[in-house]
């Protein structure tokens, strides 16, 4: 009998949005009327429809698959040296960061390129989850058996986690003891936080001091508003030596369903094999990529690249506006309510304390079946997201000022 993988057995009985989807489902048919006027502000999917720039770039792209002159077969599995290039401009060069074309690898969702960066680091590496967190950077590290079993909170044997509590602003602390790889998302998914040049800085330090490498998702960049908050870990000197980052055009472009990213792998960035030598991480990135995927479709990499072009950077910046007026909206509502508020300035997520008496889940319930309302339990992000809960800003003006006065019709 073929034998299976026995990680995939440590996992919790459901992966976070699959148990809100289970409840959603449950409440639909118990509750049909009610359903109809469900608002869903859990998931982070965008609402708002494709930026012109992209759909006629789209379409053109579709066009010339349509003539033999101009039809492409198979493309680079590292993404067209087009957008590559146009990554590498807009998003470091412009900020006088020195990342060159190739050492963007373009990819269907920085999701996927964070489980999948695990395919090249070797067993044995301490790794360092923040909690709350993310719970791909989890569920990634268990089923490739980085982990041992969890306990009774959910909190897996092998792990380091740091901690995010509204002390420390939700950044954690630099641990005391020596790790390999720590994960890092900012502005962060789910808390709202982000982190200053000052404490990246002290993260760069602390993984050049332990020979460790970052792992940063930068898929909210586009979101940040203070200018104390670096748009890229790169930007701290230092951190092309000890970071990976991984940055999305689904937030900022609308791409959720269409689907382009990208990771920044930069060449002096070193690991180490199992008999203690230095190694290059961009080749076997490259290889990795060679080996297991065909890259993203043609038409949408010539629709990504038009993000960047001035019609595409003006619709951007007009989502993000949305976006962030939504986030407002709720995180008033929220303090109107006498509620602990935080997020929803450097990124579209509100992350809420839960009122007395109530946990995360029974705050889940409520809002579903009161109110309507999906949100997310925090605890579903780690042990330490218990007694808070997020919303996502992402959805029309309209369902999010009827959300605003269906929770305050609450009366909490």
């Amino acid at each position: 009998m073929a034998r299976i993988n026995d990680n995939y057995l440590k996992l919790k009985a459901g992966y976070l949005f699959p148990e809100i989807g289970r409840r959603v489902t449950a409440f639909t048919e118990s509750q049909p009327d009610a359903a109809k006027k469900l608002i869903r502000c859990g998931i982070g999917d965008v609402t708002e429809p494709l930026p012109r720039a992209v759909r006629n770039a789209m379409h053109d792209a579709i066009d010339e698959l349509g003539e033999r002159e101009t039809f492409r077969g198979y493309g680079p599995e590292q993404g067209y040296d087009f957008l590559r290039k146009a990554i590498a401009e807009n998003c470091y060069r412009h900020r006088d960061i020195a990342i060159a074309d190739d050492e963007i690898f373009v990819s269907d969702g920085s999701k996927c390129d964070t489980g999948n960066f695990l395919d090249i680091l070797g067993p044995g590496n301490r790794i360092a989850i923040t909690d709350p967190v993310y719970p791909v950077y989890v569920d990634t590290n268990v089923m490739i058996g980085n982990t041992g079993e969890a306990d009774e909170n959910g909190a897996y044997e092998g792990l380091v986690y740091l901690p995010c509590t509204a002390d420390n602003n939700f950044v954690p602390a630099i641990p005391e003891e020596d790790v390999d790889l720590i994960y890092l998302c900012y502005p962060n998914n789910p808390t709202g936080a982000a982190a200053t040049r000052e404490q990246l800085a002290a993260w760069v330090e602390y993984a050049k001091a332990h020979q460790a490498i970052i792992l940063y998702d930068a898929a909210y960049e586009a979101f940040i508003s203070d200018p104390d908050v670096p748009h890229s870990i790169y930007e701290i000197p230092g951190a092309e030596t000890c970071a990976v980052e991984f940055r999305s055009f689904s937030k900022n472009g609308g791409f959720t369903g269409v689907r382009c990213a990208f990771t920044v792998v930069p060449k002096v960035l070193m690991g180490m094999t199992a008999s203690g030598e230095s190694q290059a991480l961009h080749p076997l990135w490259n290889r990795r990529m060679c080996t297991k995927f065909n890259s993203v479709s043609y038409p949408v990499q010539r629709g990504a690249e038009a993000l960047f072009s001035g019609e595409g950077k003006a619709e951007v910046a007009e989502l993000v506006a949305h976006y962030m007026g939504n986030a407002k909206l709720l995180s008033d509502a929220c303090l109107e309510m006498g509620l602990s508020v935080f997020g929803g300035v450097n990124a579209p997520y509100i992350w809420v304390g839960c009122p007395q008496g109530i946990d995360s889940w029974g705050m889940f319930d409520k809002m579903l079946n009161e109110a309507n309302v999906v949100i997310t339990p925090g605890t579903g992000f780690g042990s330490a997201g218990e007694g808070y809960f997020r919303i996502s800003a992402f959805n029309s003006r309209a369902n999010v000022e009827e959300v605003c006065k269906r929770m305050q019709a609450l009366g909490l």
